[in-house]
């Protein structure tokens, strides 16, 4: 498998990495196309076409604003969050974009940014068009793009081969299962993190992997922190509050009052979860974790390891992102992490499964604990289903993130209580999950058509 870890945990902005990052890397990848094939200054007019789930839930995901921060040649990685919207709000102004920051073009919205809601592509839910026409309106160049979850993005004649931007290289430790990790792991010796990290070597991604899982880790502390500090509303029409500050102050003061209280940090697990999720609603700079729905399980669990677990470490958070990575490539490969295609469980599901055997390995268990504690923590959310009101990354995904994280610190528990024995594995777990989000309607598939997205009446 040529996955790499930095391929599951990738830095952005919120608020949807498949809505949000996908069209935005996307948009550049079709500029990339026009330069390659020496049009982008032939170019007059770009159209884009949204798709199914993009088309659906869009607009309260940030899929227009993405899609022309992309065309303007921004990335999720660099762009400044607090510059996004003077940028977007000086092409509705001036109905002109700056195409790659090299020509402008006339752009207007209604015109050039169409929302096919009632049309799907057929190879995935999360589909868009990009044309580039000249001054004569004869068609430049076109490609057909999917989001295919946690960022990644796939052309046209890319839908037949596996979804990776990892480099094609030899691996020592190829694996495609569960299995093939537990097999490794007995053959060799090696951990699962240690699996994933042997690999990582040689996929070229970075020169100093240990360093580059510690800037992933202080990201994602960052978000924490930011998302505490911050009140007000959340933007996108619904009136809701952030909540992180308040419950900050009033668990601070209860530690400095030293109250006792046994599940106090379970409040502070919630937390975490809570800020990284407040500021992923906002656009704010969060890590696909292994999405932006789903972007504050990982690193709730991972604060909880850092800030409550007694002899925790810098290299216990290499191996707890390294694990976690792992867990998230079996899901990737076999199934899929993309709420439009499975549901919420292949978001909050997939991430509590990662954040479960990631926090078994550093509480100490082996290899084939580890397995099962990712096991136990997909098995419990089969079936989850992704139905945000009003098509906003709000409600009910927010708390979503808390009931994932607390609910992965109970699987890694459970799964140190015994011995790596149990009856279902992961391989079953993942193939089941699956099956489970292909039978799923789709108006429970991230389309705001179903659930919770229509029973609650907004006013």
């Amino acid at each position: 498998m040529g996955l790499s870890i930095f391929d599951l945990f990738k830095i952005g902005i919120g608020p949807s990495s498949s809505h949000t990052v996908g069209p935005m890397v996307a948009a550049n990848r079709f500029l990339s196309e026009l330069k390659q094939h020496n049009i982008l200054t032939k170019t007059a007019h770009v159209t884009v076409h949204l798709f199914g789930s993009l088309a659906l839930t869009g607009t309260g995901h940030a899929t227009d604003t993405a899609t022309l921060l992309g065309l303007l040649g921004k990335t999720p990685e660099t762009i400044d969050p607090d510059q996004a919207s003077a940028l977007i709000e000086n092409i509705r102004k001036t109905k002109k974009l700056a195409l790659a920051e090299q020509i402008t073009i006339p752009f207007s919205e209604t015109r050039h940014l169409l929302f096919h809601c009632n049309k799907s592509l057929p190879k995935h839910p999360n589909a868009m068009t990009i044309e580039a026409m000249d001054s004569k309106g004869k068609k430049l160049h076109s490609n057909n793009y999917y989001s295919v979850g946690g960022g990644f993005v796939i052309s046209e004649d890319e839908t037949d081969q596996p979804a990776t931007t990892a480099i094609k290289k030899t691996i020592p430790y190829p694996f495609n299962t569960g299995q093939d990790l537990l097999d490794i792991g007995e053959q060799t010796g090696l951990s699962i993190a240690g699996i994933v990290l042997e690999n990582e070597k040689h996929l070229g991604r970075c020169h100093d992997i240990k360093s580059a899982l510690l800037s992933i880790w202080q990201t994602m502390d960052a978000c924490i922190r930011r998302g505490c500090r911050e009140k007000g509303l959340l933007p996108g029409g619904l009136g809701v509050s952030r909540r992180a500050f308040d419950i900050h102050q009033r668990l601070a003061n209860r530690q400095q009052q030293q109250t006792a209280d046994e599940l106090e940090v379970m409040d502070w697990v919630s937390l975490f979860a809570l800020a990284v999720n407040e500021e992923n609603a906002v656009g704010g700079r969060v890590v696909t974790a292994p999405t932006n729905g789903a972007a504050g399980v990982i690193p709730a669990v991972l604060a909880y390891y850092d800030r409550f677990v007694s002899g925790s470490n810098d290299e216990g958070i290499q191996t707890f992102l390294a694990t976690a990575a792992a867990i998230g490539m079996l899901y990737k490969k076999n199934a899929s992490i993309s709420a439009a295609e499975v549901g919420c469980q292949g978001e909050i599901g997939v991430a509590c499964s990662m954040a479960a055997g990631a926090l078994c390995a550093v509480l100490g268990g082996d290899n084939n604990q580890i397995e099962n504690a990712a096991e136990i923590g997909m098995e419990h959310n089969l079936g989850l289903t992704c139905d945000p009101i009003g098509g906003l990354v709000q409600v009910p995904c927010i708390e979503r993130n808390t009931m994932g994280a607390v609910k992965a610190i109970n699987a890694a528990r459970l799964a140190l209580q015994g011995d790596g024995n149990h009856r279902v594995s992961l391989d079953t777990v993942i193939a089941t999950m699956h099956q489970t989000g292909l039978d799923m309607q789709n108006k429970y598939k991230e389309t705001a058509q179903g659930g919770l997205a229509v029973n609650v009446v907004l006013c």
